[in-house]
């Protein structure tokens, strides 16, 4: 500390430990939501790759292969956040990491194989039935979990 009158010494802030109790609620969703994101760059990459291969700069002038990109683009973009925002809440609330980790591994797991299962075959696939059933069981099971927290939240 500086003897001079007036002047102090404000001690550097510690690095967080673990006897500071637990994390702020939302790096094991974060940490999901990363990769996810990168893999909506993926689906919005190949989009624009088809775009380009066929000229089309708007809908998908009848070309199958530029029109099941779109939809896997689309169908991604339509569950995903959803998925994560109540994630995060579920997160927030103080659920198990193990509960989110294994939403997120889930939800991720079943956005990959979708989009291949999606991609290879526009009727019906093993890949497109496996995320269907793992997104619907990630936003159900999220929704639920929500549900049952906010209910008691509100005293319901």
């Amino acid at each position: 500390m500086d003897s001079r009158p007036g002047l102090t010494h404000t001690p550097a802030p510690l690095p967080r430990d673990a006897s500071m109790g637990p994390p702020m609620p939302g790096f094991i969703t974060g940490f999901y939501a990363a990769l996810l994101g990168l893999l909506l760059m993926a689906l919005s990459l190949n989009v624009i790759r088809l775009r380009y291969k066929y000229r089309q700069g708007i809908m998908d002038g009848g070309h199958k292969e530029l029109a099941l990109a779109i939809r896997v683009q689309g169908n991604f973009i339509e569950y995903v956040p959803v998925a994560l925002i109540l994630m995060f809440f579920d997160e927030a609330v103080k659920y198990p990491a193990w509960t989110i980790h294994a939403m997120g591994i889930a939800l991720l797991a079943g956005r990959m194989a979708h989009a291949l299962g999606l991609s290879q075959n526009e009727e019906r696939s093993p890949g497109r039935a496996i995320g269907v059933v793992l997104t619907y069981s990630v936003v159900f099971s999220a929704s639920f979990m929500a549900l049952s927290k906010a209910m008691q939240g509100m005293s319901l």
